[in-house]
């Protein structure tokens, strides 16, 4: 009789504390997204007030706390097929670590203190971040499930942002500027999707039956274009400085840095993570970011 060898075994993470899942539910990695809540001072020029700082933090606190809220609520009513998928389901709710009952009590909490510092700001900044949860709301529960909808809800959802960081420290926001905030979001959430497409045998959203890699690429390919057409328009008519055009080359190589990680390496699922973890990428946003400061700030 021949002896087969032991199938090996799989070992599973260790599970976390109670605390330390409550706080990786609420998964602050993607808090870099509402950084966006500071492009209104910043592109203001008026890097030099204590006030519009303070107020910008606070937006800033808001906007974190009303997108755990949204990861938390999303996270419970996708529990089960994020256990089928090859990331989400190390999340602490897809894993039992952290409850049904306790993360949305702990949702309903931070969208309060959400509403409460948004209202402290005044009330054009309780409004945005009243429509804020209502359409994060609206994405988790349907929208999210409808091709094209799905990401042109992602998009406004950062629009809301860039307007919310204008409104809270009461500086006028460029039309353009939001503009270019709507198409490159689109064109990230677009790359989501794209990556999403990759994973073989995975189900990784409902919207998914509805694209193609085919039609994702070549709406990749129109939205990097248009974005690249309104940063050139917004540079050429900034009112504070024209120098802004020089920043135009390191928008093009973040975009196309963007499609070769893409394809080649099949990233772009987490774009939180990648924007952290790609060198090159990190490189080019830091450079961008102080150079525009630096040109608002002295020109």
């Amino acid at each position: 009789m021949v002896e087969t060898a032991p199938a090996p075994v799989l070992e599973l993470p260790r599970r976390q504390a109670p605390l330390i899942a409550a706080l990786v539910a609420l998964r602050p990695r993607q808090w870099t997204k509402n950084l966006l809540l500071f492009a209104g001072i910043i592109f203001a020029a008026k890097l030099g007030d204590p006030g519009r700082w303070l107020a910008a933090f606070a937006a800033f606190a808001a906007y974190c706390a009303a997108s755990s809220a949204a990861y938390l609520v999303n996270d419970v009513r996708d529990a089960d097929s994020d256990r089928t998928h090859p990331v989400k389901r190390s999340r602490p709710i897809a894993r039992g670590e952290l409850g049904p009952r306790p993360a949305l009590a702990f949702a309903g909490a931070l969208a309060v203190i959400a509403l409460a510092l948004a209202a402290a700001l005044g009330p054009g900044s309780l409004a945005c971040m009243a429509g804020f949860v209502l359409l994060q709301a609206a994405y988790s529960l349907r929208l999210k499930a409808l091709e094209l909808i799905d990401v042109l809800t992602i998009a406004g959802l950062f629009v809301i942002r860039a307007s919310a960081g204008a409104i809270a420290v009461d500086v006028r926001i460029s039309q353009w500027l939001l503009l270019c905030t709507f198409l490159l979001a689109l064109f990230i959430a677009l790359g989501k999707r794209r990556a999403e497409l990759a994973l073989d045998g995975v189900n990784a959203r409902p919207s998914l039956s509805g694209y193609s890699e085919a039609l994702v690429d070549q709406l990749l390919a129109i939205v990097a274009a248009a974005t690249i057409a309104a940063y050139a328009a917004y540079t050429l008519s900034a009112h504070d400085s024209r120098w802004l055009v020089a920043t135009l080359p390191l928008v093009v190589h973040g975009l196309f840095r963007y499609l070769l990680l893409l394809h080649r390496r099949g990233l772009g699922e987490e774009p939180e993570s990648l924007l952290v973890e790609d060198v090159p990428l990190l490189l080019t946003v830091a450079v961008w970011a102080a150079a525009c400061a630096a040109i608002l700030a002295f020109d």
